[in-house]
């Protein structure tokens, strides 16, 4: 019999939205011979998987299609404009009112996490959700005469659980975490860069990308070996009916997730393995938080991980979080797409 779970929060915490995308097959599957395990409903927000024909369940024979219903559903037709406007369009809006807010990716290597959050910055039409936000941040300000901005960009990369700023000249300075009474939990000594223009952020971020930790594995010949993430500070001053400036601070956490993967796939030993295994165990850990945050549980385990720790300020409470599931549709990779659903 098919199983459903449902993963959407109706009549739960509505600050954290979990929507699904599906990559299209990819020339390599095709020629392979892989079939698609995947069927999506997108009006139903339903994304079903089968389990490949011929395998058996370890615990259950007749679990043969599992059923999820999310936020939202993206099949392999979708296009990046409408994964923002429909997305990530209402979080950055808050962020400009004075909320925190955090996007991140999250699934296998090779799903097109790194393309739906950055895409392709060159072609209008492929671009992902980071530079569609930059775009996004800069338009509002030119176009809001009642209020004075300033914008700072960070940029930083969680590997092997340290923390390096990659804007610094010492790349190999590491940093580390601080709780202050009133800002919370932030990274002593992370350099911060005002920007102007969408020219200058980008920049920014260029400048970050070049210092980040990749490697070749068998299932991506570039991955991300680390989780990324690019942090917008937008203050806002306004003159109130007392005469008095009014400031507001929002903060937008868009985050590149290093990829979850069986290391029986990746070829992962020595260094890479090591990486894999803490890569696994933070995503693991920020999993749990996500769900803890959906099912409106007391305890929610941020300390559990650096990655955690460090989103804490931006995860619950007034904040708002997107997490954007990415996975493959082809039968070979049924069990770690299964994994990224639950």
């Amino acid at each position: 019999m098919p199983r459903t779970t449902t993963a959407s929060n109706k009549g739960k915490d509505e600050s954290v939205r979990v929507v699904v995308r599906c990559r299209p097959m990819s020339d390599k599957e095709q020629e392979s011979g892989c079939e698609r395990a995947v069927d999506i409903d997108v009006q139903r927000r339903q994304m079903s998987i089968r389990r490949p024909t011929g395998e058996s369940s370890q615990r259950n024979s007749d679990d043969t299609i599992h059923n999820f219903f999310f936020d939202a559903v993206y099949d392999w037709n979708s296009q990046q404009k409408n994964v923002y406007e429909q997305t990530a369009r209402p979080l950055v809006d808050s962020v400009l009112e004075g909320f925190n807010g955090t996007i991140f990716a999250y699934g296998q290597t090779g799903t097109g996490k790194t393309f739906t959050m950055e895409g392709i910055r060159s072609q209008v039409e492929l671009r992902g959700i980071i530079p569609s936000s930059f775009t996004h941040i800069f338009d509002s300000i030119s176009h809001t005469t009642s209020r004075q901005f300033l914008v700072r960009a960070s940029y930083l990369e969680i590997y092997n659980e340290s923390i390096r700023d990659l804007l610094s000249r010492d790349q190999n300075k590491r940093l580390q975490l601080q709780e202050h009474p009133k800002e919370g939990v932030h990274v002593h000594d992370l350099s911060s860069f005002i920007t102007k223009n969408i020219q200058e952020i980008e920049h920014v971020m260029t400048t970050g990308n070049l210092n980040r930790s990749t490697g070749a594995t068998n299932m991506n010949e570039h991955s991300s070996r680390s989780h990324a993430i690019f942090i917008i500070t937008v203050e806002s001053s306004e003159i109130g009916m007392d005469g008095k400036a009014h400031i507001r601070v929002g903060k937008l956490n868009l985050v590149d997730l290093a990829g979850s993967e069986r290391q029986a796939k990746t070829g992962s030993t020595g260094e890479r393995f090591k990486e894999a295994t803490n890569i696994n165990l933070s995503l693991s850990v920020l999993g749990n938080v996500i769900s803890a945050l959906v099912d409106g549980n007391s305890h929610i385990p941020y300390r559990d991980s650096k990655l955690t720790r460090l989103l804490q300020n931006s995860l619950g409470g007034n904040s708002k979080t997107i997490m954007i599931a990415t996975l493959g549709p082809a039968d070979y990779n049924y069990e770690e797409s299964l994994t990224t659903l639950r």
